[in-house]
């Protein structure tokens, strides 16, 4: 378990599933070939919510491993998160089904991490070792509430900075502000503090 969420790695190179367990000793890791069907059925990777594919190369086996993910008969994968390399590769593998590409380059693995975690969070900046500021999308439970009722400073303490649609946000609402769905909330607090709020 990590940050309250199962999490099983899987890689067919005995090396690197080693080198993880040594680093990760509460992840469960196993060999497998990420290209196999049956391999990552009986792995256990096709009873996963959410599947992160971070094979780069050879192209096309992070295709293959992300169709599979999506498109296999049984599969309880809802969600995958593939890497890509390239605009092009990036392109292939929106069109094999991942759910959201990332970029090495552009998104450190600590923050998907934190993202697989709390889908909700949309960005995240971080004022020090101790406090940041998100956007998160409002959760389900928070919807048709207005921050009176809510009182996010006293429950969750978290103080609310901006709220409403992204495009056209509202900086220091007022009390009255419901929220909506499909709207986002600008919070800053302690990043423990933060994590406590509902992600869905």
């Amino acid at each position: 378990m990590q940050n309250g969420a199962e999490v099983l790695a899987v890689d067919r190179s005995s090396k690197a599933i080693e080198e993880l367990r040594q680093l990760e000793p509460s992840i469960e890791a196993r060999i497998v070939d990420c290209t196999d069907e049956e391999a990552l059925r009986e792995a256990g990777i096709l009873d996963m919510e959410t599947v992160v594919v971070a094979i780069s190369e050879p192209i096309e086996a992070s295709i293959t491993a992300t169709l599979i993910a999506k498109d296999s008969e049984g599969s309880k994968v809802r969600r995958v998160i593939a890497r890509a390399t390239s605009d092009l590769h990036e392109k292939m593998l929106k069109r094999v089904g991942a759910d959201r590409v990332v970029f090495p380059s552009r998104m450190q693995g600590e923050r998907l991490g934190v993202e697989l975690v709390r889908p909700n969070l949309m960005e995240r900046l971080e004022l020090d070792k101790h406090h940041s500021i998100e956007e998160i999308k409002v959760p389900g439970r928070f919807v048709g509430r207005s921050l009176r009722d809510l009182n996010l400073r006293k429950n969750f303490r978290v103080n609310v900075l901006a709220a409403g649609p992204a495009k056209e946000l509202m900086v220091n609402p007022p009390a009255s502000h419901v929220l909506q769905d499909g709207h986002v909330l600008v919070v800053m607090g302690l990043t423990d503090d933060l994590q406590e709020l509902p992600k869905t």
